[in-house]
């Protein structure tokens, strides 16, 4: 199948799934993770009608975002190191992983040369992994507080890349626990914080995700076919 086809292919899914959870399918977003995916991909997906992508590579990105030619628009949602925040300055409308107050301090650094502010979402490790960032749930809220006092800034809701299962059921309960979390930060009504946005889901299990809340599904190989 063609990327065109497997995009269309998805939003009928991302559809199905928004009318069995009685959601609107525009609160959707469909991010297409374009990691390891040369421009040209890109191209044809941007050609295909497809605005958003994600990147998780510093170097990657910056190495092939001016080879894009269609303007697309772009979001960071891999694991960012601190002195790598300058060159996705002004170049990205949200950053998915912010998991420290020093990197959240970097980011608004950097966003203040260019007088903006930035969206970012707090990346909860949900599974206790030793092998995937994000802060604890039980330090999530101390965490978005922090980063409400940051001005250039906009905290706009949570983030989670949940444990692996084969069975997409299995991952429920996680992105259950996210919508929760999110819903219980918001009732603390912290002032220029919402949580509005709940990135979770990828190609195997955003179905689910989105029957449980997710507004930003990042999806890769469902779209590009298997990592080269």
């Amino acid at each position: 199948m063609t990327i065109a086809a497997n995009l269309h292919a998805i939003q009928a899914e991302i559809t199905a799934a928004c009318r069995r959870a009685n959601r609107d399918p525009r609160q959707v977003r469909l991010v297409a993770v374009s990691k390891t995916k040369p421009a040209a991909l890109i191209d044809e997906a941007h050609a295909a009608g497809q605005p958003l992508f994600g990147e998780s590579y510093v170097q990657e990105f910056i190495d092939k975002v001016d080879a894009v030619r269609g303007a697309a628009d772009w979001h960071f949602i891999g694991h960012l190191q601190s002195n790598k925040v300058k060159y996705l300055r002004g170049r990205v409308g949200m950053i998915h992983s912010v998991d420290r107050l020093s990197l959240a301090e970097e980011i608004n650094r950097q966003w203040a040369r260019l007088g903006r502010a930035v969206d970012v979402l707090v990346q909860v490790n949900l599974g206790d992994e030793d092998s995937k960032s994000g802060v604890a749930p039980d330090d999530a809220v101390d965490l978005v507080r922090a980063l409400a006092a940051l001005p250039h800034l906009r905290v706009r809701g949570l983030m989670c890349l949940p444990p692996f299962f084969d069975d997409a059921e299995q991952v429920r309960p996680f992105f259950r626990r996210l919508r929760e979390l999110a819903a219980a930060i918001a009732a603390q009504r912290i002032p220029g914080v919402s949580m509005d946005e709940l990135s979770m889901g990828m190609s195997h299990d955003f179905v689910v995700a989105i029957e449980e809340g997710a507004t930003l599904v990042r999806i890769g190989t469902a779209i590009f076919g298997e990592r080269a």
